[in-house]
């Protein structure tokens, strides 16, 4: 009768309904899960939560969840691969019905222990071809292309790139390798010496920025918006010009880059849509008995005030 189902009497509903209400009753779901081998839990396992893009998009798939019957189970694994195959197996043990990855570089054990337990799952802020799971998000190197172009078609010649750590993150490596393929369709270069990998912090992007000045860059592409926020900080403390002596871009459009003085050029992802496009087709696939589908998403250029003409 709790369930739902038609075939209880109006008469003993009502009376079984009025004994709930006057003892205060609540269902006990893991007794329920013992029945139907479902516990309607989903869990996600994020590389990090100081990045606001990440809560945008967890904050849809916590939503689209619960609306759909399911509690989500969060955990964070500071971009280490090795706690991630432990909270992995942490996931699998609760019993969580499906589970949500970030990006396609994770430890083979845990790809293999989802396998082995049944527990479907996606990997999101990402989509490249024959991907290791589902992938539902968008490509991050052709995600540098309108952001190359738009720099060249500026005269910018000498660029430098602060990329994210790349080790165990796909989609920082992936950006740097955009940005060189879209260089060198260009005919320019970007060198290892103008490329600098930093943890995503606005502290480590202020501390990397002088070490660009003896480069001569023009254009500094940051391999996010915390690097570039920190960046143009930095900038405007030591007198640099804004875009006059140098332009900056960021990638993820958090809402503060857009609220700076200047506002920085940026590319946007849609990462509300991500986190509920990835709850829907995770449930969908639970509830329908099917592998979980991909789907790609569109970035998009935003141009604001920190890209110009490159100086003369």
């Amino acid at each position: 009768m709790l369930n739902g189902s038609e075939l209880v009497k109006p008469a003993i509903r009502t009376r079984v309904e009025e004994a709930i209400k006057s003892l205060n009753y609540i269902p006990h779901d893991a007794a329920r899960s013992l029945a139907s081998r479902r516990t309607k839990t989903l869990g996600a396992i994020l590389p990090t939560l100081n990045n606001a893009i990440f809560a945008e998009g967890i904050n849809a798939f916590e939503r689209t969840a619960r609306d759909k019957g399911y509690t989500l189970v969060l955990s964070i694994s500071n971009y280490d691969l090795d706690d991630e195959r432990h909270l992995v197996r942490k996931m699998i043990e609760r019993g969580v019905d499906g589970l949500l990855l970030i990006g396609n570089d994770h430890h083979p054990d845990s790809f293999e222990g989802l396998r082995q337990a049944g527990v479907q799952h996606v990997c999101a802020w990402t989509h490249v071809p024959d991907p290791p799971a589902a992938n539902v998000g968008f490509s991050n190197a052709a995600a540098m292309v309108d952001l190359i172009d738009h720099l060249v078609a500026f005269g910018h010649r000498r660029i430098g790139m602060l990329a994210g750590l790349t080790a165990a993150n796909d989609r920082a490596r992936e950006r740097v390798h955009g940005a060189r393929k879209r260089l060198a369709d260009h005919g320019l270069a970007l060198p290892d010496e103008r490329v600098m990998e930093i943890p995503y912090s606005v502290r480590a992007a202020r501390q990397a920025f002088p070490k660009f000045a003896e480069h001569a860059v023009t254009a500094l592409v940051c391999g996010n918006d915390v690097i570039a926020i920190g960046v143009l900080l930095e900038a405007l403390k030591r007198g640099v010009c804004v875009p006059g002596d140098l332009s900056i871009t960021g990638f993820d459009n958090l809402t503060l880059s857009g609220e700076l003085q200047p506002a920085i050029t940026t590319v946007e992802v849609l990462a509300e849509t991500m986190g509920a496009s990835a709850a829907n087709l995770l449930i969908n696939a639970l509830e329908d008995h099917r592998p979980v589908e991909s789907l790609q998403l569109p970035t998009r250029l935003v141009v604001r005030e920190t890209t110009g003409p490159a100086p003369i």
